[in-house]
């Protein structure tokens, strides 16, 4: 157990590392001036100004046509699939319902998945509009969250800078070249990266047997540096040609928490308020080390359950311990725990385990870091709804002490506060909703695979994963029918869309306001007490 406290450690430390590398390099790509030439040629064949400057609600719109075009293309293949190319085991394309939702769940970083993907993709699907998908969600991400960040740096401007420069920067100086050198370890740790759809091989009896081959380093590769989650295989990243040894399984959590964490330093950086930065960092790290120390002391206490009926999980020099059902045994405990409070945390949704199996405690900690959606959080977005509850928390802060709440220097009013209920209230309005509508729909019990309490779970976690733009799943529930993937994709995009745009207008709005010295009485937000009641109130 020492040992798998020090593996955690150690692989927070390197996380800390990363985030201050990385943060610089976001900072300086938000504010560069100048444009590359790969840049340059994006903005042509788009037929884009780079140098128009845009307000929130201009930004906002632009991202929000642009994600619709993008939906509207995957939706487009993923209904062509069967004239496309590289379709060597003759896979049919998807249904109008099926197809909405994947498209909708690509688009929206949440890949979700209600279907297997070896089994109903083709190679060209596969790369034209899941892995295209999955880039563009990303980046829009995080594009986003440096949008509003420039908005909190500025004051008496209207301008929180343009989409289509922050797009084309974020993609081609983070995303592809951070995904071109991933893949390339991914080869080396043993992934497939091939245009073949299958291989075949004769076992030691002498059988036949197919295995579905393709592109999947460059798939992994941005799967969780853009914190999408989606599989190229069922399994995901139980699958060994998705995760082969331990060294891809510290990457993949790494690479899932690289961008989010290292959104605290660029804000820091952007503001000069270094030491505010790090008081986000350290609230974002106090609620994940909480969640990892209960999902990993009670997977490792093992299941009642389990002893009762004469499973051996005590831990000794010959077997891990612990409750070791649905989970890979060249992974353990400890690379579960981790793995699995890391991609609800990031809201990636990849998984390693089989979540489903996981003790009651140890399924609570990622149904409540979805419905929390602020532990890290996903590629930009995360950031963006910590600083959201930063402004609820100074709102209230400032009442109780009995004078108008200021945030980095600008007041928090009527305005701000009512766009912060919205995108707060839209989440768990669209959780409990869809999930009260799916309790009351005729044909949700034959999809379910347990009845009672945990078939309620099942349907419970399926509607906060699409609203937390996770994507991973209790298993055992049978989500690919007309209404689950009607109503998923909808909650995939109110989850987006529905708690984004209102920050964005937060950002415009803070934007657009002069900034006010600090006084004796203005509440100081870089200290431990702030972290402090920041991670009170998220709770």
């Amino acid at each position: 157990m020492e040992i798998n406290i020090v593996g955690f450690a150690l692989v927070l430390t390197i996380m800390g590392g990363l985030a201050v590398l990385m943060g610089k390099w976001l900072a300086y790509t938000f504010e560069g001036q100048c444009h590359w030439v790969l840049e340059r040629w994006s903005y042509r064949a788009l037929g884009v100004n780079p140098s128009e400057r845009m307000g929130w609600a201009r930004y906002g719109l632009v991202l929000l046509v642009s994600n619709a075009v993008m939906m509207g293309f995957g939706y487009l293949v993923l209904r062509l699939q069967v004239v496309l190319p590289l379709n060597g085991l003759g896979n049919a394309a998807q249904t109008p319902d099926l197809a909405f939702n994947t498209a909708a769940s690509f688009i929206t970083n949440t890949n979700w998945q209600a279907y297997g993907g070896e089994t109903s993709l083709s190679n060209a699907t596969q790369m034209l509009a899941i892995t295209f998908l999955m880039f563009c969600g990303a980046t829009a991400g995080v594009a986003a969250a440096g949008a509003f960040i420039r908005g909190l740096a500025r004051a008496s401007s209207q301008d929180i800078g343009n989409y289509w420069v922050d797009f084309m920067r974020i993609l081609w100086r983070v995303m592809l070249p951070l995904c071109f050198v991933t893949a390339l370890v991914y080869v080396w740790q043993g992934m497939p990266q091939t245009l073949d759809s299958q291989v075949m091989a004769t076992t030691l009896e002498g059988a036949r047997q197919q295995i579905i081959l393709g592109p999947v380093a460059s798939f992994e590769s941005i799967k969780h540096i853009g914190t999408n989650g989606g599989g190229f295989f069922s399994m995901n990243a139980a699958h060994p040609f998705e995760n082969p040894t331990p060294l891809t399984n510290t990457l993949h959590i790494l690479s899932m928490l690289l961008i989010p964490s290292s959104l605290t330093v660029t804000f820091g950086l952007m503001l000069a308020r270094r030491r505010q930065g790090w008081v986000f960092f350290g609230a974002f790290l106090v609620m994940f080390v909480g969640f990892l120390v209960l999902m990993y002391g009670a997977e490792q206490s093992g299941n009642p359950l389990l002893t009762q009926a004469g499973a051996d999980q005590v831990l000794s020099s010959t077997q891990p311990g612990g409750n070791m059902e649905g989970k890979e045994l060249r992974f353990g405990i400890a690379g579960t725990a981790l793995f699995v409070t890391t991609t609800t945390a990031a809201t990636t949704g990849s998984v390693n385990a089989m979540h489903d199996s996981l003790t009651p405690m140890g399924g609570f900690v990622p149904l409540a870091q979805m419905m929390l959606n602020t532990v890290f959080g996903g590629d930009g977005v995360g950031f963006i709804n910590l600083i959201q509850y930063a402004i609820l928390t100074v709102f209230l802060a400032g009442m109780m002490i009995g004078r108008t709440p200021e945030f980095l220097g600008k007041k928090i009013e009527v305005r701000e506060i009512k766009l912060v209920m919205l995108s707060v209230l839209a989440h768990p309005a669209s959780i409990l909703g869809f999930t009260a509508l799916a309790m009351l729909w005729p044909d949700t019990g034959t999809s379910l695979a347990n009845h009672g309490a945990h078939g309620f779970s099942e349907v419970l976690y399926a509607y906060t994963s699409g609203t937390a733009n996770n994507g991973s799943a209790f298993a055992g529930f049978n989500a690919n029918t007309p209404f689950f993937n009607a109503t998923i994709g909808l909650a995939m995009l109110i989850g987006r869309y529905f708690t984004l745009l209102p920050l964005l207008a937060v950002a415009g709005s803070l934007a657009a306001k002069k900034t006010v010295p600090d006084s004796p009485g203005t509440f100081p937000t870089a200290t431990p007490l702030f972290m402090g009641l920041l991670a009170a109130c998220r709770t």
